[in-house]
C-alpha cells in the first residue's frame, strides 16, 4: 500500500492521480495530518509522500519502509494558483522518476486534453519546435508524444478552420439501452432485456427536450449531432424511425456539417435498422467490435462473435454508408501483443474510414473493479510497442492522427486516440474534447457543456443518470437547462 498525506486540503488531486500513475497496481491512500485514527493504517504503508504547505513554499518527503529517502521542496508563494500546482507537480515528478527509475510517456501530464495545451500554445503564437520544447520541459513529456500532440493541435485547427465554432452549438443525445453490459463498461448503460417495455416512454420524455432545445437555440447555428449511448441501436426500426423523424422536424438539418450515429454493437445492428438509418441525412455511423478475438469477447460479456463484427461492417457498406468508424480497446483483460496484431489485421481487411483506438481505463462503476478480486489474475498488457502497432496499421489504411484524449487508470498510462483518412474525421470528437463549442446534450445521464469566453470557463447542466428518474423528472431536466442556456445565451450577445 502506498499512501500520501497532506498538512493542509489543497491539490490533492493532482497529486494522488500523479502519484497513481507511478503506482498504478498499488492500493493508494490520503490522509490528512493529526487524523490520529488512522496511524496505524498508515504504519502499512511501504511508501508515504508527506506534502507540507508552510511558510509560502511546499515541502516533499518521501519515507520507504520507514526510512526518509526524498527531501525536497518548491517556493509557492507570489505565483497564482495555475502555476503553483505546476510547479507542485513538477516536484512531485522529478523525485518519483528518480525514485522508481520510471518516465511516464505523459510527464506530469494528469488531465485528459494534453492537446489542447499544445494548440493553446501554437495559438499563442509559438512555432511547432517551441511548442514542443516547452512540453518537453515544463511537462517532462516523451519525445514521442510531444509530437503526437503538435501533430494532433494541427490538424485539429485546420479540420475547425471552417467551423464557426464560437457563434454555433452541437447536439448530443443518448440512448443509454445495451443488449448486455460489458466488464470494463462505466458508462450510464442499462440492459434492453430488462428496459424493452419502458423505451418509448424513454424516448416520449426524450422529444421533450429535444422540442426545448430546439426552440431555445433556434438563433444559433446547429453544426454537429451525435447519437450515442448506450448503444442508439438498440432501438427497434419503427423506434429510430421515431426519434429521427422527430429530430428532422426539430431541427435545421440542411446546415448540419456531420450527424454521427453509434451503431456500436454488431448484435444489435440488423439490415432494417441501417436502411432506416440511411435514409435520414446521417454522414456517419459506428460500428465498434473493441477486439477481434472470441476468447475475450466472450469474457467482457459480449454476446456477439467475430464473425457477427464482420457481417454488420459489410452490411452497412452494401446499405451505402461511406464513413464508418470502428472502435477498438487495448489492454483488455488477458490480451497480449499478439491478440492486438491479430485485431489489427482483421480490421485492416474491412478497412473502416476511421479508427478510434482506447486504452483500458478502469473506472469505479465498472464491474471489472467492482468484483476486482475475481479477476486479479488477469494480465491488462498495453505498453508503447502496442501503440506503434496501431498507428502503424492506421498509416496502412491512409489514416492519420486527429483527436486524442487521456482518462485515469490507464492501462500503460497511455492515451486514446482517433485515426481518420482525409476528409473523414469526426469534427464532433474535436469539438468536445478541446471544449471549443457548446455542446448541449439529451437524455438521461447526458452532461450538457457551455463554454463561455473561448473556453476559458466552462459550466456543465447535468441530467439524472437514472433512466426511471429521467422519465419521471423530465420537467426538473429541462428547468435546469432553461437556466443554464438563458446565461450562456445572454453571455453570447455581449460578446
Amino acid at each position: 500500500m502506498t499512501g500520501i498525506e497532506f498538512n493542509e486540503r489543497d491539490f490533492e488531486y493532482d497529486v494522488y492521480t500523479l502519484v497513481k500513475a507511478f503506482y498504478p497496481r498499488e492500493e493508494l491512500r490520503i490522509f490528512y495530518e493529526g487524523e490520529a485514527e488512522k496511524e496505524a493504517e498508515k504504519k502499512l504503508c511501504q511508501t508515504l509522500l508527506q506534502v507540507l504547505y508552510q511558510e509560502g513554499k511546499a515541502s516533499l518527503f518521501i519515507y520507504q519502509a520507514g526510512q526518509c529517502s526524498v527531501s525536497d521542496a518548491i517556493a509557492l508563494d507570489c505565483v497564482d494558483r495555475k502555476t503553483a500546482k505546476n510547479r507542485l507537480k513538477q516536484m512531485v515528478y522529478r523525485n518519483l522518476a528518480k525514485l522508481t527509475g520510471r518516465e511516464l510517456p505523459w510527464g506530469d501530464l494528469t488531465g485528459i486534453r494534453p492537446t489542447k495545451i499544445a494548440m493553446g500554445l501554437i495559438e499563442s503564437g509559438m512555432s511547432n519546435a517551441e511548442a514542443a520544447d516547452f512540453m518537453r520541459k515544463n511537462y517532462y513529456t516523451s519525445n514521442e508524444k510531444t509530437a503526437l500532440a503538435i501533430t494532433i493541435a494541427n490538424r485539429e485547427r485546420a479540420l475547425l478552420a471552417p467551423v464557426d465554432y464560437e457563434n454555433g452549438y452541437s447536439l448530443y443525445i443518448g440512448i443509454p439501452f445495451c443488449p448486455s453490459i460489458c466488464l470494463y463498461c462505466s458508462f450510464s448503460s442499462y440492459p434492453l432485456e430488462r428496459w424493452k417495455d419502458r423505451v418509448d416512454e424513454y424516448l416520449d420524455a426524450l422529444f421533450m427536450e429535444l422540442d426545448f432545445i430546439s426552440e431555445t437555440m433556434k438563433n444559433r447555428r446547429l453544426d454537429t449531432i451525435y447519437i450515442g449511448g448506450g448503444t442508439p441501436t438498440t432501438l427497434t426500426p419503427e423506434q429510430t424511425e421515431r426519434l429521427l423523424t422527430h429530430i428532422e422536424r426539430r431541427f435545421p438539418l440542411e446546415q448540419v456539417k456531420e450527424f454521427t450515429i453509434e451503431a456500436g454493437r454488431p448484435d444489435s445492428i440488423t439490415r432494417e435498422k441501417l436502411e432506416t438509418v440511411h435514409r435520414y441525412p446521417v454522414t456517419r455511423i459506428s460500428v465498434n467490435p473493441q477486439t477481434m478475438n472470441q476468447r475475450t469477447l466472450d469474457l467482457i460479456g459480449r454476446k456477439h462473435s467475430v464473425e457477427d463484427i464482420r457481417e454488420a461492417f459489410a452490411l452497412a457498406r452494401a446499405t451505402g454508408f461511406d464513413n464508418i468508424n470502428m472502435d477498438l480497446i487495448v489492454g483488455l483483460p488477458g490480451e497480449t501483443k499478439d491478440d492486438v496484431s491479430c485485431t489489427l489485421k482483421e480490421v485492416e481487411k474491412l478497412a473502416p474510414d476511421s479508427l478510434t483506438v482506447h486504452s483500458l481505463a478502469v473506472k469505479r462503476a465498472a464491474r471489472l473493479n467492482m468484483f476486482k478480486e475475481q479477476y486479479q489474475e488477469m494480465t491488462f498488457e498495453n505498453n508503447q510497442e502496442i501503440m506503434d502497432m496501431v498507428q502503424e496499421c492506421a498509416r496502412n489504411m491512409g489514416m492519420g492522427p486527429y483527436y486524442l484524449y487521456r482518462q485515469k487508470n490507464m492501462t500503460g498510462n497511455l492515451e486514446n486516440v482517433g485515426y481518420a483518412r482525409v476528409d473523414k474525421a469526426g469534427i464532433y470528437n474535436i469539438l468536445i474534447m478541446e471544449e471549443r463549442q457548446t455542446i448541449i446534450a439529451a437524455g438521461a445521464g447526458a452532461s450538457t457543456k457551455l463554454v463561455f469566453d473561448r473556453g476559458r470557463r466552462i459550466e456543465r447542466v447535468e441530467n439524472v443518470k437514472d433512466v426511471t428518474h429521467y422519465i419521471t423528472r423530465i420537467d426538473e431536466m429541462i428547468e435546469r437547462k432553461r437556466v443554464g442556456i438563458a446565461t450562456y445565451l445572454q453571455e453570447g450577445e455581449f460578446r
